[in-house]
């Protein structure tokens, strides 16, 4: 029976490279000069740090723009509430999302469930196994969810017939 799976992973490589653009940005950039702005990859997830509330939001900015420009999509990362540091530091955790939550996975089912597609949608993990009779049902349920937004970027791997 062809199959299909619908995973949401982060190229790690391309956020790597984001990140050191970032921080080869604000080490040069006038404005971000003797603030103690840094950028930090944690297993947690990306710390930013700042003597300013607006200079940490800056940073963040800059962050986001290089994601873009390496084609990391914005709705995987997953900025935390802005904390004092200590002293008049402050300092932001950047969570990166990757994977499919069960909430998500459900909502993905049940899209496809709603839209009486010929096709079933199961839960294995952090993806959605979509299953069918024919392969042009598993490409318009591909096209199908790619017009749906459920707050995380999804891939479609494994297509087997």
């Amino acid at each position: 029976m062809p199959s299909f799976d619908v995973v949401s992973k982060l190229a790690r490589h391309e956020v790597e490279n984001a990140l050191m653009q970032a921080q080869k940005e604000i080490g040069t950039r006038y404005d971000f000069r003797d603030t103690g702005t840094s950028l930090e990859d944690t297993k947690d997830g990306i710390v930013i740090r700042s003597d300013a509330e607006a200079r940490l939001e800056a940073a963040y900015g800059v962050l986001q723009e290089k994601m873009v420009k390496r084609k990391v999509s914005l709705m995987s990362l997953d900025p935390q509430t802005i904390e004092p540091a200590g002293g008049k530091s402050f300092r932001q955790l950047i969570k990166l999302k990757e994977g499919v939550e069960v909430e998500q996975a459900k909502e993905i089912v049940k899209a496809l469930k709603d839209a009486k597609m010929k096709v079933q949608g199961a839960i294995q993990g952090d993806l959605v196994r979509v299953s069918g009779k024919k392969r042009d049902d598993l490409q318009a349920a591909i096209a199908f969810l790619k017009g749906k937004d459920f707050g995380l970027p999804l891939q479609y791997i494994n297509f087997r017939e």
